[in-house]
């Protein structure tokens, strides 16, 4: 009996340890979410030093779960954890794509691949709603550009066609993917037919002789 006294006392230590373990787990991913949120909205206001500064801080978070969670590869693949993860690779690759620099990666951001991809499909969201308020002032290549990102983004993501186990359901993400980047095309095919008409209507104004005053010729005016 004394030795299972004290098999008792291990049992109830290692879950007191990996308790504690979720708390900080749980504290942290709330933290990084949170700092890539800001970091996006940052980046979509322009707001460049200010998107670096949270980026940063989201990394250092980051980075930190692998040491604070070694012990506990559990926690480390838990749901919340992963997710968190996702929204710091998306707030990371959002910022390299508007700023058009090199995409980080998974490497770089010490992330696994299945978390990366995720991340990256959910770029596409940020993307369209970029183009959007790009087209708010009429058609551009930036725009242009960004949806280029998206059509190479989806085109990596439609040929990862493994079990979702492995992709962490990777599949629906895709999909949702397909369907924001089919709906920005659409909007940005409108917002350049738009613009050509008007140029056209604009064109052919010029070329109108002008309208004479209803009083020329009058010489009691």
């Amino acid at each position: 009996m004394e030795d299972f006294s004290t098999f008792t006392e291990q049992v109830h230590q290692v879950f007191e340890s990996l308790n504690e373990a979720r708390d900080m787990a749980l504290l942290q991913a709330r933290q990084l979410t949170r700092l890539s949120a800001q970091t996006i909205r940052a980046i979509h206001r322009s707001e460049v030093d200010e998107a670096a500064n949270n980026l940063e801080q989201a990394r250092v978070l980051a980075t930190s779960f692998k040491t604070m969670l070694a012990d506990f590869p559990q926690l480390f693949h838990a749901g919340y954890t992963q997710d968190s993860l996702k929204e710091f690779v998306e707030a990371s690759l959002t910022c390299a794509i508007i700023e058009n620099r090199p995409l980080p990666t998974p490497e770089e951001l010490d992330v696994e691949y299945a978390t990366y991809l995720n991340g990256l499909a959910e770029v596409t969201g940020e993307l369209r709603r970029r183009c959007l308020d790009i087209l708010r002032q009429g058609y551009s290549e930036e725009a242009e550009r960004l949806l280029g990102w998206m059509d190479e983004i989806y085109n990596l993501l439609v040929t990862v066609d493994y079990p979702d186990a492995l992709t962490n359901g990777l599949r629906r993400q895709t999909d949702l993917a397909r369907g924001i980047v089919e709906r920005t095309r659409g909007d940005m095919t409108l917002s350049l037919r738009e613009e050509r008409l008007q140029q056209a209507l604009t064109r052919v104004a010029s070329q109108l002789p002008g309208e004479e005053s209803p009083h020329a010729g009058d010489p009691g005016v």
